[in-house]
């Protein structure tokens, strides 16, 4: 998203970020980015006045829950603005994928077929473009709900190549294993218990690694696997991310479910960090080129790769020159950056059109967002009458 934003800015937008998230520690400094920020309540008339005087050119909605509660109204105050979905990646798929895993079978059409692929696909065909992030699920989009590609746009991580270390540490500097990834997000957990697994087999053939574990929001039941005695070290919150991923000789990645490219993986690239993953963690993320690391799919072969390119520099090496061909073809933000605003330009100067083809869209927007637009006027006007019932 700061990606994004960023280019928009260096395009010449002025950049507004309204969101009805809490505020945290963890946020970016926009004022710092020469852009503004302000909260929006949810269910709430003000956004309206907020939209109507602000009359953006674009609006960008973070996933399809945002375009869901604001995208009404930001048709009725700004109908000429360009709406854009940023799906970051498909949560009805990431959602199929995890009850398959859950139930320890095969994904099904019917997994992916829910209501909440219901919802997130209305929203993508409700707004202008969707930026979808994995070619994988262009593909699936495509393929599997029929979504036509004038509505999408492949867009993965935004990368400023300048500011790429020349120089990363080399094998012999480096020791121990990495992993990182917010504990809130169910595939992350979910590698960090599969991880319980893996360790022992690694431990057994390394008896002095250790693996540190990194993430924000850690729960209590995940500092309480820390283990200094088996090397199993639960770390929490890393204050730079880029130092604690150069450190390590290997990046662990066991990803089981997910969806979407994988931001641990590419921060393991930027610091030069080969890295052992799965075929989810590689999906999307290179195309067919050699990966840089290793992939397997059972604890025993992740563990016999990661041993493997812990101990054989040679290999090692290998892996980390593949490493800049990777980040050069899929990810360079100025190539990025100028498909998208070409794209961008192209349909607002033909916006009218682009509308009348997606009948489908509109069809949505009639039905569907009339009765988004009702709860949310049944839901304010219940809090404005318990507010004045209020002593």
């Amino acid at each position: 998203m700061l990606s994004l934003l960023r280019m928009f800015r260096d395009a010449g937008y002025r950049v507004v970020f309204a969101s009805p998230a809490q505020r945290s520690e963890y946020m970016a400094d926009l004022a710092k980015e020469n852009m503004e920020a302000t909260g929006i309540p949810l269910n709430d008339s003000s956004f309206d006045t907020f939209a109507a005087d602000l009359q953006p050119d674009i609006v960008l909605f973070d996933r399809f829950l945002m375009e869901e509660q604001f995208g009404w109204r930001v048709e009725k105050n700004c109908p000429n603005a360009l709406r854009i979905l940023d799906t970051e990646d498909l949560q009805c798929l990431r959602a199929a994928r995890q009850r398959a895993h859950r139930e320890n079978r095969q994904m099904q059409q019917q997994d992916l077929f829910s209501e909440l692929a219901q919802r997130e696909i209305a929203a993508i065909l409700r707004s202008d473009l969707s930026l979808i992030i994995s070619d994988h699920e262009m593909a699936l989009l495509q393929d599997s709900f029929h979504i036509d590609p004038a509505l999408l746009h492949h867009l993965p991580f935004m990368l400023d190549l300048t500011r790429i270390p020349s120089w990363n540490k080399p094998w012999s500097e480096r020791q121990h294993f990495v992993t990182i990834g917010n504990f809130r997000h169910a595939p992350n957990w979910d590698a960090v218990l599969y991880l319980q697994q893996i360790w022992p087999r690694i431990r057994k053939m390394l008896p002095v690694a250790e693996l540190h574990i990194y993430g924000a929001y850690p729960p209590k039941k995940a500092m309480a696997l820390d283990n200094p005695r088996t090397g199993f070290r639960v770390k929490g919150w890393a204050d730079d991310a880029h130092a604690v991923m150069s450190d390590a000789r290997v990046c662990l990645a066991p990803l089981r479910f997910g969806a979407g490219i994988k931001g641990k993986l590419i921060d393991a690239m930027l610091a030069g960090t080969p890295s052992v993953t799965t075929d989810t963690g590689i999906e999307g993320m290179a195309s067919g080129a050699p990966w840089p690391g290793a992939v397997a799919n059972s604890a025993e072969g992740i563990a016999d790769a990661a041993v493997e390119l812990h101990q054989n520099e040679t290999r090692w090496q290998l892996c980390q020159r593949r490493i800049l061909p990777v980040l050069q073809t899929r990810y360079d933000d100025r190539q990025l950056a100028a498909q998208l605003l070409e794209r961008l330009s192209f349909i607002q100067e033909n916006l009218d059109q682009h509308r009348l083809n997606n009948f489908t869209g509109a069809m949505l927007r009639h039905h569907t967002m009339r009765s988004t637009e009702y709860m949310s006027r049944w839901i304010e006007t219940k809090s404005a009458l318990e507010g004045s019932s209020m002593p």
